[in-house]
């Protein structure tokens, strides 16, 4: 009985997440821009879609901010978890970790407004149009509510790794910058990349933050369709989706198969050595 109800609530769940995914994509193939009759399956909305130049400057300009954003707070994450990890007081560690998760646990739209109110402060402060600022003022925002995940993903790899490698490198005559380098970073680097991969997910994500830090002359992808909503989404929309869906089930793929063959690997390796 326990078995039979935890398969129908696994079913359900999965139902639920996934249905509507599944409709997407197969509303993308509807012949006409109807998503409650399916008339013919054609390919006519993935056409719209690659001969829209408003959507894929859209999409352009929501790519560069993430990987943008993304870079730079990794960057700055992983030096600011180094920071924090080196601290010697307990009380301005906690305190540092408690401020820095403060973009996080703050709703969206205050992040947002409060955002707003302070670029456009700095615009009539220097005299610029907001316009202009409208790229620069996204990218450090969407950095700063990205910092907290790369820096809880790279600080629990720190406090893992210790000082015991870095300190060995130290005695063999590398610099604290070459042991970093050389011997830190390449032992962190799963909880950096890890990191970069959700800053660079919750940029391309973002909407509520971006709406009320953007420009007209800088538009991104979830703004698009936002504006689309006012009349109707475009059917071109279903695929755009549909490519991104596809696009990262392949890389989740891939990465289940290199993780695998890695696994695979060091089991044989271990088993090898046994021998």
């Amino acid at each position: 009985m326990k078995k039979s109800l935890s398969t129908i609530y696994l079913c359900l769940i999965f139902g639920i997440l996934y249905i509507p995914i599944i409709t997407l994509i197969f509303f993308s193939f509807n012949e006409s821009n109807s998503t409650a009759v399916f008339t013919g399956f054609s390919f006519k909305w993935y056409k719209e879609l690659f001969s829209s130049p408003d959507t894929f400057t859209a999409l352009r300009n929501t790519l560069i901010l993430a990987v943008s954003s993304s870079l730079i707070a990794t960057v700055i994450g992983t030096a600011a978890a180094e920071g924090i990890y080196r601290m010697r007081s307990k009380l301005a560690k906690n305190a540092i970790t408690s401020v820095t998760n403060i973009p996080m646990m703050n709703p969206d739209i205050v992040t947002g407004m409060s955002m707003m109110l302070f670029f456009v402060a700095v615009a009539g402060i220097i005299g610029v149009s907001y316009e202009n600022i409208g790229f620069t003022a996204m990218l450090i925002s969407h950095t700063t509510f990205c910092l907290p995940y790369v820096i809880l993903s790279v600080l629990p790899r720190i406090n893992e790794l210790g000082d015991s490698l870095s300190e060995a490198a130290l005695d063999l005559g590398c610099t604290p910058f070459k042991a970093f380098f050389k011997v830190k970073l390449p032992n962190i680097m799963p909880g950096v990349l890890s990191g970069m991969v959700m800053a660079f997910t919750m940029s391309l994500d973002d909407f509520v933050i971006s709406y009320f830090v953007g420009s007209s002359n800088f538009q991104t992808l979830p703004l698009l369709i936002y504006s689309m909503t006012k009349k109707k989404v475009t059917p071109d929309m279903y695929a755009l989706s549909s490519l991104i869906i596809i696009t990262i089930f392949v890389l989740l793929i891939a990465s289940n198969v290199r993780s695998g063959k890695k696994t695979g690997a060091q089991k044989a390796k271990k088993g090898a050595r046994a021998k």
